[in-house]
């Protein structure tokens, strides 16, 4: 596991042109880590969006596991995908929570990346019969918590669901640095996707893959810096090293596209 020059990411300022569904084509592709983009939204939104989410930081819910816990605001998907119909019940909820104290920062950046990229539509992904996605889910790393080495593939997991994200053709993840850490807490991003065959590295009852899955990959590491907005490509290998200090809170969302154009995608958390 090397950093490697030629696996990094890609810096972007707001507005600056730099940003285009090209981009997106080198994520999907695994020729680009990561993509930074700075001030996509103003300073004052992101300070009015964490003192109201501070207001519903108790609604949090903790997910343990042999190797790791999870601390969200919201319901994830990969946890729901055996009783979807929980999954729908628990997102209707959590929105109607974040609704409740006017926390809209998942909207404000849909509605800048769509500008940023040229996108011609960037909705909360729906069932044919109506049922909507959770369009983001908030993630909360304590101090000593890390997240273990894995990959993030719906067209792989919900395969044999019926879900209509099995459905998609290529799959994103949007980072929102909503409060930084005060040490530690990067994010270790491999250019290396899944293969069947890494099944054999899959940690029993636990989150994840061993180690050995990325041995010899090229890695690229980032610590998320508040107010940043990142997009990788989470069929890659990724894992987030130990916070310390101060909670490392983001707010987060997959972006799928149901065809090769890039031009529409959905979101869910």
């Amino acid at each position: 596991m090397t950093e490697n020059e030629n696996w990094t990411r890609v810096e972007c300022d707001a507005g600056g042109g730099q940003a285009d569904q090209d981009l997106l084509r080198r994520l999907i592709d695994g020729d680009v880590a990561v993509v930074r983009l700075r001030g996509l939204l103003p300073a004052a939104e992101f300070a009015a969006n964490r003192e109201r989410l501070r207001r519903i930081f108790s609604d949090a819910t903790t997910t343990r596991y042999v190797n790791g816990a999870l601390t969200t605001i919201g319901p994830y998907l990969a946890k729901y995908l055996s009783r979807p119909d929980d999954y729908f019940t628990a997102a209707r909820a959590a929105e109607n929570r974040l609704d409740e104290v006017s926390f809209d920062l998942s909207a404000q950046v849909r509605q800048a990346l769509t500008k940023e990229f040229g996108l011609h539509s960037l909705r909360p992904a729906e069932e044919p019969d109506g049922r909507r996605y959770g369009d983001a889910v908030v993630r909360v790393h304590a101090d000593g918590v890390s997240n273990p080495l894995h990959n993030d593939n719906i067209m792989r997991d919900a395969r044999d669901t019926g879900l209509a994200l099995a459905g998609l053709r290529h799959q994103l993840s949007c980072v929102v640095c909503v409060e930084e850490c005060d040490e530690g807490g990067e994010l270790r991003i491999y250019q290396r996707s899944w293969r069947p065959e890494d099944e054999a590295f899959k940690i029993d009852g636990g989150l994840g893959y061993d180690a050995g899955v990325v041995a010899g990959a090229p890695v690229h590491t980032f610590r998320p810096r508040a107010e940043d907005v990142y997009l990788i490509n989470p069929t890659h290998y990724h894992e987030i090293e130990r916070v310390h200090g101060a909670d490392r809170t983001t707010l987060g969302f997959f972006v799928g596209f149901p065809g090769e154009s890039l031009t529409d995608a959905v979101v869910w958390g």
